[in-house]
């Protein structure tokens, strides 16, 4: 018999989608499913949390930041 298990999906609060072009290059944040702006800088997203009650203690938690197209430290177009 084979025991079927369902994957479990997480679905952050907070997702920091790839880096796009400008002066500076910067990454589009999302808290709860909205855009809620553009984030130059780490510090940047810690903030867009911050002003929704979002208290980040691991940005590398994937069930509260999903990073893609890089991770934290990912801030330029490669």
């Amino acid at each position: 018999m084979t025991e079927m298990s369902s994957p479990h999906i997480t679905h952050p609060r907070i997702l920091v989608l790839g880096v796009q072009p400008g002066t500076p290059p910067f990454r589009i944040v999302e808290i709860d499913g909205q855009v809620v702006g553009e984030a130059k800088a780490v510090t940047d997203v810690l903030e867009a949390a911050a002003a929704f009650g979002i208290q980040v203690h691991d940005l590398d938690d994937p069930e509260m930041v999903r990073w893609v197209g890089g991770d934290k430290f990912t801030w330029t177009r490669h």
